[in-house]
């Protein structure tokens, strides 16, 4: 068969599947619709008492999550330290319903496209499974990944590259990049919630004030403060005294944590509590490697065109239908100070197994590749870091790491997927 004939061949099937795809995608859609509509609100009939609404119930009182998301916040689960809050937004039931109504509006965004769970997904880890670098308003690339909303109500700084040191106050970052969410200016978006719904009146509940810059972000922090995950199988084992809460690898792959790996370091480990990381940043190599990687015309990239589906294409067609490589610098581009290039804050590792892919820009699709990346030392480059250098793990001790990384997920992440997807439809 020519290379012509099997080139058409492979776009022909690789069409008709993307075409049955999408029409599956249809049908689940409308489903969807329907299946909404059904429990939309319906007309009282003639005679008949007037049920409250939605809007008018929630408004009355709080409901079982937010009672449920107060107490967690309030009696963390095992394994994690109690929760900061700061002096002047202490936790509250109205602000954290509030909140999380916020975290999931679209209209927060410049085209009512985008909200904060668009890239931080529930049921994907509150981070993004399917990008390795995230997307904004109408397509726009994003340079990093984006990072889990799990626990990080404990997090001293905030974004990659820890550009900012507060929950109140980092969210002013996507919602005026113009990459993310693209709004103009803080003061039109206030003005575009305090028209919105019954916002007036839950910020007067939440705050005794109507919508404005500072209790907008501390409506956020407060639902964002409720996501603590623990009491994973490595807490029970650890803190809470149960032998049989680990397997025998994954207590091995502990010992390597500790141990040979050489990962306690920077991901820490207390003696009753642990949040795995030292709050500082590292050069991994992986800023470096990227940049170089994209300024070379490297072999073909496999790119997915349907489920399961991939065709290669060359770089440099890539290139002529998007946006050029962004370079991305870590703390440089914070600070100015030249030892800064390249390195990145040390993530929290607790649901871990979650949040793929992983390192800042999304690069390592597995757990796995992450202890293969580091077993070989890292990415060379005149800043990396002195700590890391090749640990020489066999495959076995490679696959008790990973194992004891996947003990290090919470048991109630169920529970707060279920409470983000609480917002009553109408609401």
């Amino acid at each position: 068969m020519s290379a012509a004939r099997y080139v058409f061949r492979r776009v022909i099937t690789a069409t008709a599947k993307l075409t049955a795809y999408f029409s599956m995608v249809l049908v689940v859609a409308l489903v969807a619709t329907l299946a909404v509509d059904a429990l939309e609100p319906q007309p009282a009939k003639a005679g008949a008492p007037e049920l409250p609404t939605t809007k008018s119930a929630t408004a009355q009182q709080p409901s079982k999550w937010d009672k449920a998301a107060l107490a967690r916040v309030q009696k963390p689960p095992l394994g994690l330290p109690p929760v900061p809050i700061p002096a002047d937004n202490p936790a509250t039931l109205a602000k954290i319903a509030l909140g999380r109504k916020l975290f999931f509006d679209r209209r927060l965004s410049a085209n009512n496209t985008m909200s904060c769970a668009i890239c931080h997904i529930p049921e994907q880890g509150f981070t993004n499974n399917e990008l390795a670098t995230a997307v904004g308003v109408e397509g726009r690339s994003v340079r990093r990944n984006s990072p889990t909303s799990y626990n990080v109500a404990y997090a001293r700084t905030m974004f990659h590259d820890a550009r900012d040191v507060s929950l109140e106050t980092q969210i002013f970052g996507p919602l005026l990049a113009h990459r993310e969410m693209a709004n103009p200016s803080m003061g039109l978006l206030i003005a575009k919630i305090s028209k919105l719904d019954n916002y007036s009146a839950l910020f007067n509940r939440a705050f005794a004030a109507p919508p404005n810059v500072l209790n907008l972000g501390q409506a956020l922090a407060s639902y964002q403060r409720t996501l603590v995950s623990a009491n994973s199988p490595f807490d029970r084992w650890k803190f809470g005294g149960d032998k049989q809460a680990m397997s025998a690898q994954a207590i091995a792959g502990y010992q390597l944590f500790i141990g040979k790996a050489r990962c306690g370091g920077c991901h820490l480990i207390g003696e009753r509590s642990a949040l795995f990381t030292d709050h500082g940043l590292h050069n991994t190599g992986i800023g470096s490697a990227r940049d170089l990687n994209d300024a070379q015309d490297g072999p073909p990239i496999d790119v997915e065109i349907a489920p399961g589906v991939t065709v290669k294409l060359a770089r440099d067609v890539i290139r002529s239908v998007g946006d050029r490589p962004q370079k991305d610098f870590g703390r440089l581009e914070v600070t100015d100070n030249p030892d800064d290039l390249y390195r990145y804050k040390t993530p929290m590792l607790r649901n871990v197994e979650l949040s793929a892919p992983y390192m800042h820009d999304g690069s390592l699709p597995t757990l796995k590749d992450v202890v293969q990346f580091y077993d070989r030392g890292g990415a060379p480059n005149p800043g990396l870091d002195p700590a890391l250098e090749p640990l020489g793990l066999s495959p076995s001790e490679q696959e008790s790491l990973v194992n004891f990384l996947r003990s290090l997920t919470g048991d109630n992440i169920a529970v707060l997927i279920m409470d983000a997807r609480s917002i009553p439809v109408g609401n």
